[in-house]
């Protein structure tokens, strides 16, 4: 964890309600007393020093680091994980980030060798037979379907030679385009029952070449709270092959039909910290509700985890939006989940004109060889 606000109480200021409380579940376990994390999510909503006294310093951290994260696990570690490779100052620093289960990952003999070599070479100086120093600083696998992706080692991260697209809303007609529609239009959904999948919006756009996409990406939707002051809005994009199905992808280290990427916002939560914030990874303040009046229509720019993908051609990429959680284990709590929401009524997205909602989405370009 980079951020255990963001990262793990409150996912775009809506407090999780399944993974928490197993957590706290987990580690309650003391001779003398242990903080109620739970509880204590409940008197802090909002981002304050109790969460700042959390969060580490990374750049105060200059020892080696071997950083390993996955694309699988949004909700929990994939953003910190990314984050504290970027933040920390260590010279000697290598990342792999992979789209298979994390548990899996971990424990198979080549991720357990390269371990061994590490800390061989930086905790016991055995440099016979020792490789890290030849090891790519970074290493990434670009997912295209359930385990099959292709691993590929570049420079740096997040990748310099990315290339943000803006893909547009078009709510007359469900689609994603590169150009702006000029027809203002909307298209809403209801928010009265968690358990309806049904209750969203979708737009897609089908590419007609091979298209990759890794890297941090945003969402920024014009939305409107028709019966209420507020509203929690859950994003998912998706893979849909060339037949119309969608391509399932591990998720967490628990579930084998996840997204490619999610993201939340709570309206009331919109602030953004202007300091902080780029136009591919905003960063919200969390330090107020800024309540919705009647009527009001809102840009919300929504934070998408980091991710990996690629495309045919004649695959689609689909963005959900909706009132709930788009991927749900109520019975397994070994995942995010967030019931408790302001969402009242009917969610209503604007597009077209005046109303610029879109994906910026990070598509990479073939390597040059070298």
């Amino acid at each position: 964890m980079s951020d255990f606000y963001r990262e793990l109480a409150f996912h775009g200021g809506m407090p999780d309600t399944l993974f928490c409380p197993m957590w706290q579940d987990a580690v309650h376990f003391s001779t003398t007393r242990v903080e109620d994390f739970v509880a204590m999510q409940k008197l802090h909503p909002l981002y304050d020093d109790y969460w700042a006294g959390k969060n580490a310093d990374l750049s105060k951290i200059t020892v080696p680091a071997f950083v390993v994260a996955s694309w699988t696990d949004h909700g929990l570690h994939n953003r910190g994980t990314l984050e504290g490779f970027k933040q920390i100052s260590s010279k000697d620093k290598w990342l792999i980030v992979h789209g298979r289960k994390k548990w899996w990952h971990f424990y198979q003999m080549e991720s357990v060798e390269k371990q061994r070599q590490f800390f061989n070479r930086f905790l016991k100086g055995i440099e016979i037979d020792n490789h890290v120093k030849d090891w790519p600083r970074v290493t990434i696998e670009v997912r295209e379907n359930y385990y099959v992706g292709q691993t590929r080692t570049e420079n740096e991260w997040p990748l310099a030679r990315t290339q943000y697209t803006k893909y547009f809303l078009d709510a007359g007609d469900g689609t994603l385009t590169e150009t702006l529609p000029t027809q203002e239009s909307s298209c809403g959904y209801g928010v009265d029952d968690p358990q309806d999948k049904t209750q969203n919006a979708t737009f897609d756009i089908r590419f007609p070449e091979r298209t990759e996409l890794t890297g941090h990406m945003s969402v920024r939707l014009w939305v409107q709270a028709d019966g209420g002051d507020d509203l929690d809005l859950f994003v998912a994009l998706e893979k849909i092959d060339r037949a119309g199905y969608l391509v399932p992808l591990p998720f967490f280290g628990n579930h084998d039909d996840g997204p490619i990427a999610l993201g939340w916002l709570r309206a009331s939560h919109r602030e953004l910290d202007d300091e902080r914030s780029t136009p591919w990874q905003p960063v919200h303040r969390h330090a107020r509700e800024m309540k919705l009046d009647p009527g009001e229509i809102v840009p919300l720019d929504i934070e998408i985890w980091p991710t990996s993908i690629l495309f045919e051609s004649g695959e689609k990429l689909r963005l959900v939006a909706q009132g709930s959680d788009i991927y749900y284990y109520p019975s397994e709590p070994h995942t995010c989940g967030h019931l408790d929401t302001v969402n009242k009524g009917r969610h209503v997205i604007y597009t077209g004109g005046k109303y610029d909602s879109h994906i910026l989405a990070p598509v990479i370009p073939p390597q040059e060889p070298r």
